[in-house]
């Protein structure tokens, strides 16, 4: 498969360079960010997407901040995306590594890129791993289920959920995609419909509403999404509408399964209960995309994520294998 690359070093070695996800699929068109802040909004505006993909591109950005003001640097990018907790646990790592440099402003600067350039790194073999976990539990000739997009546009790797249906491929068995398109913003089909076909996967795109009676008619034989924040019992935050497709999953017998990097398992929240919703401007949902499509004065409730709990979960699988209920991350959280 053609390898994607949402976030890497720029070529002059002097920023952080993304694909911009809010052109595809129309256009693929990378950018050049050369401040905190234009990574700030990068993650802010999803131009930048995937837990891990934004903590890798919030680790890069540290190298930009100037030497007295890493700290408040960090503290301004995890306020970007508050809910995914790869934010937060790759600034903490680039902030512990600024810690230990007792040298010159270069010897920071070169601490610190060594640092984000190991997380990028690691991201990519946590993928590689997650991808062989997964692939087992993908029968030959299965119809899977996904939702929102957790394949390499939103990892430094091949992606989570999607790294499974890339692995089964590889290894010769027929998979066929049905990508819910998840409004509002259509990740589904903007981006997951996007990678799979340049991997030449067979894939469906469905509007969120029609998976249940796709499940009913007999035509999905598994689900596999990601996730952004893990709690110790398992609990899982993701995409808004991965919650209901986990009660009519459950509803119809239909294996549901989550893949994620250890780095998303947060032992700190004990369950979803704790876990903090990021809500987004209501202008994603009244004119996404140029159009309106509801009432401009209509109030508008717009959370990017929901909580599956524990029980709807089939198995979780992560870069140390599968696991499967009773849960207890504390140990593996990173």
């Amino acid at each position: 498969m053609d390898v994607i690359e949402p976030v890497r070093w720029s070529d002059d070695g002097a920023g952080v360079r993304i694909l911009d996800q809010r052109e595809l699929p129309a256009r693929e068109v990378y950018r050049d960010l050369r401040t905190v802040e234009d990574v700030f909004a990068a993650i802010a505006t999803l131009a930048v997407r995937g837990a891990p993909a934004i903590g890798i591109a919030a680790a890069m950005a540290l190298t930009l901040a100037p030497d007295d003001q890493v700290a408040s640097a960090a503290a301004r990018l995890a306020s970007a995306r508050p809910t995914a907790v790869n934010l937060r646990w790759a600034l903490d790592r680039m902030e512990r590594a600024a810690e230990k440099v007792r040298g010159s402003p270069a010897e920071l600067r070169s601490a610190l890129r060594a640092e984000a350039t190991r997380i990028l790194e690691e991201d990519r073999e946590m993928c590689r791993r997650i991808g062989e976990h997964g692939a087992a539990l993908i029968p030959d000739g299965a119809r899977v289920l996904t939702h929102c997009n957790a394949g390499a546009l939103a990892t430094g790797g091949m992606g989570t959920a999607l790294a499974a249906v890339y692995v089964a491929a590889s290894e010769g068995r027929k998979v066929h995609v049905y990508a819910d398109e998840t409004r509002p913003l259509l990740q589904g089909s903007r981006l997951t419909a996007w990678e799979l076909t340049r991997a030449g996967i067979p894939t469906t795109v469905l509007v969120d509403s029609a998976a249940a009676s796709l499940m009913k008619a007999g035509e999905i034989d598994l689900c596999i999404v990601g996730a952004d924040r893990i709690a110790r019992n398992g609990d899982t935050a993701n995409k808004i509408g991965t919650y209901p497709l986990a009660i009519a999953a459950a509803h119809h017998g239909i294996p549901f399964y989550v893949a994620a990097p250890t780095s998303t398992f947060d032992a700190g929240t004990a369950s979803g209960e704790e876990i903090l919703i990021e809500h987004r401007g209501a202008d994603e949902v009244r004119c996404g995309f140029g159009t309106l499509t509801a009432p401009i004065d209509a109030d508008v409730y717009n959370p990017a994520f929901d909580v599956t709990p524990a029980t709807l979960i089939t198995a979780i699988v992560s870069d140390r294998g599968v696991h499967r209920a009773p849960y207890d991350f504390g140990p593996l959280a990173r």
